[in-house]
């Protein structure tokens, strides 16, 4: 087994090596410019890759890069094991990266949550307190209360 520090540094290595080599030497037109690799990670014994990416387009964009990345497998490996010089090239798995779908189911829910505020902000513009402005009791009124009770 490897230590973490040796997988950390090897999974960026791959997401360099793999990043240089989709940008200036795989000619495959599905893996244009709109192929993103975000992060790679690398098993404890260095023997698998998984390479996240996402894909700026629709889904057919999508899918087309994603068979273009699997016919190039075997390129990019061979260019990570040329510049790692381990033992053993670790496999490439390619997997489309959620992050891009996860912000924007949050940023619909903060249109929501805004859409919300606003409708309780105006739904609240002309409303006054349903009792005293100060619900609370203070002091001065226990001891007023007192002096009357001890009057009577």
């Amino acid at each position: 087994m490897a230590d973490n520090a040796r997988a950390k540094r090897l999974a960026d290595l791959i997401r360099e090596v793999v990043a240089q080599k989709l940008q200036r030497g795989i000619k495959d037109p599905r893996l244009g410019t709109h192929v993103t690799i975000t992060d790679t990670r690398v098993t404890g014994d260095l023997r698998e890759a998984t390479v996240f990416y996402t894909v700026y387009g629709d889904d057919e964009e999508r899918a087309e890069a994603a068979a273009g990345l699997e016919s190039a497998k075997g390129i990019l490996r061979s260019a990570v094991g040329a510049a790692a010089g381990v033992k053993f090239t670790p496999t490439l798995t390619f997997v489309a990266d959620a992050l891009p779908d996860n912000a924007r189911t949050i940023e619909d829910l903060l249109d929501k949550a805004r859409a919300s505020d606003a409708q309780v902000r105006q739904a609240s513009a002309g409303a006054a307190f349903a009792g005293d402005a100060d619900p609370y009791k203070k002091p001065e009124d226990d001891a007023a209360e007192d002096e009357t009770d001890g009057d009577a």
